[in-house]
């Protein structure tokens, strides 16, 4: 009698399903709603004034178990500031090819530089593209922010920014012109990415 009730109790669960309402979607035409701490694609979060919060610190890189981020840190100047503290991120690139989405860089950001979107859509057609940069990466510019490198807040610290005190760039706040890079010196290729395994520069 066993062997009997099997196959009918396979077919009754079959059954029972086809009753029930679809849960199909219709993607890509419908998306369903991610999860409000789903792991989506990275971001680069700035300082209210659009000072950058990455300190290019690495903590990141080292922490990632896919080695999929790569962090080249540099010093500010007050001539070209880009972040409060003394350095900043100067090339910023995650690898999606190898990037799992576990969110220990995250984890290992000391400055919360580093958060994770509800974006899962990452296909491409190439491998290059796959390579986000730091341009790409980060969050675009808000209401009372200027883009930069551009001078902090008069009459504030590193300090200051982390308390919670600066809310938005100072009147008068302009651009500084990026000045004295050399393209020659930088390991990214004239495309803008690192080059891919087995590829020279």
């Amino acid at each position: 009698m066993p062997e009997i009730h099997n196959p009918l109790g396979g077919f009754g669960l079959t059954f029972r399903a086809m009753f029930k309402k679809r849960l199909t979607e219709q993607y890509p035409e419908e998306k369903k709603p991610t999860a409000p701490r789903f792991h989506g694609r990275h971001q680069l979060n700035r300082h209210p004034d659009g000072l950058e919060k990455c300190i290019g610190c690495e903590l990141c890189a080292w922490a990632c178990p896919a080695d999929a981020i790569y962090v080249e840190g540099a010093d500010n100047t007050e001539e070209e500031r880009y972040s409060p503290g003394e350095r900043y991120g100067r090339v910023y690139q995650i690898n999606y090819l190898r990037c799992i989405l576990c969110g220990l860089c995250v984890e290992a950001c000391p400055t919360r530089a580093l958060t994770m979107t509800n974006e899962y859509e990452l296909a491409d057609r190439t491998r290059a593209s796959l390579i986000f940069t730091k341009e790409e990466l980060l969050a675009g510019l808000q209401e009372d922010m200027v883009e930069a490198p551009h001078a902090m807040y008069p009459g504030t610290d590193e300090q200051s920014y982390y308390r919670g005190e600066v809310t938005g760039a100072a009147p008068g706040t302009v651009r500084q012109v990026p000045g004295g890079a050399d393209e020659d010196d930088d390991p990214i290729t004239a495309a803008g990415k690192l080059p891919e395994p087995g590829v020279s520069a």
